[in-house]
């Protein structure tokens, strides 16, 4: 099974890596949107892409295509992202080619969901929450927390 694991810098990026010893035995692929020390995924490869938000839209669409093109090279069957608009677009891509997604919102969000994780819950296979307070029926679920 291939992993497409997607995460911004920072705090994004960190709560990835936490969850990289549940990904054993399959092969990994990480997307991020700056250059991680060599340490820090082992022998996986690492794809880069230009960071972006929501409110910069040519910045979005140029990162979007830059993350339609892993997807294409790389063919996971599961994408998986901790947050921000990388993530969200790989979701959502990701989920038009075939493959099964998860969305963990961040840990940083305590009392309400991220715009990425408001946005995606559509696209998500797996819908996921670090706070309790913030699951519902019909929203994420919380399974835990990653921090």
């Amino acid at each position: 099974m291939k992993i497409l694991a997607v995460a911004s810098a920072g705090g994004h990026w960190v709560q990835l890596l936490r969850l990289t010893p549940a990904f054993e035995g399959a092969e990994v692929v990480f997307v991020t949107t700056q250059e991680p020390a060599p340490h820090a995924i082992g022998n996986h490869r690492c794809h880069t892409v230009i960071d972006a938000n929501f409110s910069r839209k040519i910045k979005l669409g140029m990162m979007s295509l830059q993350v339609l093109r892993v997807l294409l090279r790389e063919r996971p069957q599961v994408v998986i992202s901790t947050g921000a608009a990388p993530g969200f677009v790989a979701v959502v891509i990701g989920k038009i080619l075939g493959a099964r997604t998860i969305w963990i919102d961040s840990i940083a969000n305590a009392e309400e969901l991220s715009l990425a994780g408001r946005k995606v819950a559509r696209w998500a296979d797996h819908w996921l929450t670090q706070w309790p307070e913030l699951a519902s029926e019909d929203g994420p679920r919380y399974l835990g927390a990653v921090l």
